[in-house]
């Protein structure tokens, strides 16, 4: 060991489970790791936390100057989202300077005081604290649906606030995971809701999520006497999957109710509809608008008119109407036709159909003016104060104009309404973050990737950097579900850049940069394009002297663990360093997990052949090779993740640790109040979490700050322990 660096725990003995699947013989040595209730696994997780604070604590006085700058960044301005309108009221999350959750907030969109509805901060305790997951303003704005969770877990329970009052109705939801409230309807006394089964005696946990029901609550019922309208063997003349979840919508300006039903984490749709004021049961005549394969994404409607976002023939999509009264889906009229722009929403409002659409990382709106029989009639364009990236479009269907946030790499993030005139004003939700960004600037470039294919990459840093390949870096990627990491301005992150670090973000196949098939071309069997274009962006950040393999660290974060962990798996030599942030990083056992059954429709199934050699080429676990040089790793999990299971991180975490000859540090981060990363995090959560990623990645990539601490804390012949 390295002076002053506390020797590791023991890794637990191996209990190799082998397996042949399709010919391939699959040896897993930590299975038993996913028994979370075994003591040994237990104690692993304590040990390897404890050394991973204790490896921390040694980089403490440059850590704590890093913690202190993070914070007064963080602090520096409001964070506002989750914006909605309703009426003359727009409700939105805060946090304020020195705040540690955010809290639910009303206003009058044409300003005045603002009111606190719901404050998480007066649940928290010692150790464990609450979160809002998601909330609905019903119809005339007087009540508010949200739910609620406590540690990170996303094990939402529905309660009701009174907006005139503050007061909390005796109701609670729970079983209401990731969609909740759906659909208020008229007199703000019942909604429609998405609930989940208890499970039953002897089920495994992978049913959690499973067999979703949509129901109808009325204020004052016991939620076990709630009606099933919709879901898994309610109708048989709609017929629901285990995974599918069907999502009942009401609309003030049409006479229709909506069911829309994803198969689980798909992006594609099918659509019904019924035209009916309420639906109170199950016997209910339901007129099918939209298969999957019609490729609908999206929609909203007005009157007897349906407007679908669809990628059918269309891969950067296109929107289409067609009438409810009598749909047909594949003779619709165009409304917006494809072009090279990416469309990403759209919203109705009383004065048109406004949609926002995407030019690599740059957004644009446009309203499509309608007429009596919902034909588009002229289309203007809603001009932004600048240039930037649009990350929300805002409506109520019974008012003109539409509201939008506006930001960029560099730009702190605010939201502006564009009435019905097209005038563009500050809504004041939010003001610019009190951080000068003159000295920043970002460059949108492209990396040759292995099969030619040019990817995006951001790129984030000081205007007077000298390209001499010195400066730490860090590469983010994601890429799944069609997703995009759009321009968005990150406070914290200027405590990297401003010390002469270089943010870059890669915008690989897998994710939306392009549309659809940008989506397509990194996903199941194509799946390697995505830490492929990842190592692209690597090497050209070293190629173009931004920096070097001594100080280059890629991260990625949810699904971006397999684009992370097989990049140090395939080449691990290119990075200094990396993070593993709730990273699915066992994708042959993901599905055996809780939220592993809504996610076969992205990353296949070990059930069928096609899917078993995707997911073992995405596997990064089954790629740890014993005896490679890798670079250093944090990886970090929430004990409370319904998403990604931690047993995941620790099995690569063992793994790692026996195999690595480098000598730099592979380490697990656990919070045992937190669940998937930022998600559902308090500030201090997320303070400290950057902290830590940024210390450790500062430590292995050379930064100045860390001179004197050696990066390679045990001999480099063999990290076995």
């Amino acid at each position: 060991m390295a002076p002053g660096f506390p020797a590791p725990p023991p890794i637990p003995p191996e209990r190799a489970v082998a397996e042949t699947m399709y010919g391939t013989s699959v040896t897993d040595p930590y299975r038993y790791f996913e028994n979370m209730d075994d003591p040994v696994v237990q104690k692993f997780f304590h040990d390897q936390n404890a050394y991973t604070r204790a490896i921390l604590e040694r980089l403490d006085g440059a850590r704590d100057q890093l913690f202190k700058r993070i914070a007064q960044l963080d602090n520096a301005g409001v964070q506002v989202g989750s914006v909605s309108r309703v009426g003359p009221y727009y409700f939105y999350e805060k946090l304020k300077p020195g705040e540690n959750s955010l809290k639910l907030y009303v206003r009058r969109v044409d300003g005045g005081d603002e009111r606190i509805l719901v404050n998480p901060e007066a649940l928290a305790k010692p150790g464990q604290h609450y979160s809002i997951n998601y909330y609905l303003p019903s119809l005339d704005g007087s009540k508010v649906a949200y739910g609620i969770s406590e540690g990170g877990s996303e094990a939402e329970v529905i309660h009701i606030v009174d907006t005139a009052t503050g007061q909390i109705h005796p109701d609670a939801i729970d079983r209401a995971y990731y969609i909740g409230a759906t659909s208020w309807l008229p007199g703000s006394n019942e909604f429609y809701y998405v609930r989940f089964p208890k499970l039953r005696p002897g089920e495994p946990l992978t049913d959690k999520e499973t067999r979703a029901v949509s129901y109808l609550h009325v204020l004052g019922r016991d939620p076990d006497q709630d009606v099933a309208v919709l879901g898994y063997g309610v109708d048989p003349n709609v017929p629901i999957g285990m995974t599918d979840f069907p999502v009942v919508t009401y609309s003030p300006v049409s006479p229709y109710i909506v069911a829309s039903i994803s198969n689980g984490v798909k992006n594609e749709r099918r659509i019904y509809v019924t035209r009916a004021a309420r639906i109170d049961g199950s016997n209910v005549t339901w007129t099918k608008v939209a298969d999957e394969s019609d490729d609908v994404t999206g929609y909203d409607l007005r009157g007897s008119t349906m407007y679908l976002l669809t990628h059918k023939d269309a891969p950067a999509y296109k929107i289409v109407a067609t009438s409810l009264d009598a749909p047909d889906v594949a003779g619709a009229r165009t409304v917006v036709p494809a072009s090279k722009n990416v469309i990403v929403d759209l919203e109705m409002a009383a004065d048109g159909l406004y949609v926002l659409s995407r030019e690599g990382g740059f957004g644009r709106i446009t309203r499509v003016a309608l007429s009596d029989d919902g034909a588009p009639n002229a289309t203007t364009e809603v001009v932004p104060p600048y240039r930037g990236s649009i990350n929300t479009i805002v409506t109520d269907p019974r008012e003109a104009g539409v509201t939008f946030g506006l930001t960029g790499w560099t730009h702190s993030l605010l939201y502006y309404l564009a009435n019905g005139t097209g005038a563009v004003a500050n809504t004041h939700l939010k003001p610019l973050a009190n951080i000068d960004t003159a000295p920043y600037t970002s460059s949108e470039v492209a990396a040759r990737s292995a099969d030619g294919t040019m990817v995006p990459l951001s790129i984030i840093y000081k205007k007077n950097l000298v390209h001499d390949g010195s400066h730490p870096t860090d590469l983010e990627g994601y890429g799944a579900y069609g997703i995009t990491l759009a321009p968005a301005f990150s406070a914290i992150n200027l405590a990297w850049v401003e010390r002469g670090g270089v943010f870059a973000v890669c915008h690989p196949r897998g994710g939306g940069w392009y549309g659809e098939a940008w989506h397509r071309a990194g996903m199941i069997a194509t799946k390697p394009h995505t830490w492929q274009d990842f190592i692209a962006c690597g090497r050209y950040l070293i190629d173009h002297r931004y920096t070097s393999p001594a100080h280059l660290a890629g991260e990625g974060t949810s699904a971006g663990g397999i684009t992370i962990g097989r990049a140090i798996t395939s080449e691990p030599s290119l990075f200094a360093a990396a993070l593993d942030v709730v990273g699915v990083s066992n994708a042959l056992r993901s599905e055996f997990t809780p939220n592993g059954p809504p996610n076969i429709p992205e990353f296949g199934s070990v059930k069928t052949e096609t899917g078993f050699r995707a997911l073992y080429a995405m596997d990064a676990y089954q790629h740890v090779v014993p005896g490679t040089a890798y670079p250093a790793v944090m990886l970090i999990t929430g004990y409370n993740d319904p998403r990604v299971s931690s047993w995941e991180l620790a099995k690569m975490t063992a793994r790692l640790a026996r195999a690595t000859t480098s000598g730099r540090p592979i380490l697990l981060r656990v919070d045992y109040d937190a669940g998937h990363g930022f998600m559902a995090a308090s500030r201090q959560q997320s303070e400290q979490l950057a902290t830590d990623e940024f210390a450790f990645l500062l430590w292995q990539c050379g930064d100045p700050a860390f001179a004197g601490i050696p990066t390679r804390i045990y001999p480099r012949q063999s990290a076995k322990r």
